[in-house]
């Protein structure tokens, strides 16, 4: 897929508030400071699309970007993030649900882990819970330049291991990097399959 135009189209904190003009929607979530808006920049090859944060939490609303006029990338709070009050992480917790389980658009739900690290807890608890409300989800790891082949082979397996102490089959799983564009033609392409079979 070439992105060819690539525009803000909007932020919500509600699925009713959403751009009135509906197209399918794929949508970006993980835990804060994983390298979602560096992605995202990256998918649309456009610095500065999703703004990025060295401070987690950065994003706050659900963000759409109109992708070539016909569908949307959806840019959601990311989950988890430790330094937020208690009453500013259940609104976020809010915001996500809502879009999630409500968004009647959204195609895919794409989760980001950092491939530098060790599945948490928290990552786990939210990929059980997608799989318990029937939502379709890929994996994209982040940072991938940053492993070198083995231990990035060795560190997806090790992730791979744990998931399939719940999951029969896995999610489809990308490897990513914002820094030399590892995956982005891969992550398009599978957007595009998508987009071509509804």
């Amino acid at each position: 897929m070439i992105i060819k135009q690539a525009l803000f189209a909007g932020s919500s904190q509600r699925t009713d508030q959403k751009p009135k003009v509906r197209h399918p929607e794929f949508a970006f979530i993980g835990r804060s400071n994983v390298g979602k808006s560096s992605l995202i920049n990256r998918l649309c090859g456009v610095n500065g699309l999703a703004h990025t944060s060295s401070t987690p939490g950065k994003t706050q609303l659900v963000n759409h970007f109109l992708i070539n006029d016909s569908w949307y990338l959806v840019d959601l709070p990311g989950y988890g993030y430790a330094k937020m009050g208690k009453k500013g992480r259940e609104k976020l917790q809010g915001i996500i649900s809502d879009y999630i389980l409500h968004s009647e658009d959204m195609v895919l739900l794409f989760v980001l882990l950092d491939a530098r690290h060790d599945l948490q807890a928290i990552d786990r608890d939210f990929i059980t819970e997608l799989g318990q409300e029937g939502i379709p989800f890929a994996l994209i790891y982040t940072k991938c330049d940053k492993l070198g082949v083995n231990a990035l082979q060795a560190q997806v397996e090790r992730n791979a291991a744990v998931l399939r102490e719940t999951w029969e089959e896995l999610p489809p799983t990308f490897c990513s990097s914002a820094e030399t564009g590892q995956g982005r033609e891969d992550i398009l392409t599978y957007i595009e399959t998508i987009l071509n079979n509804l």
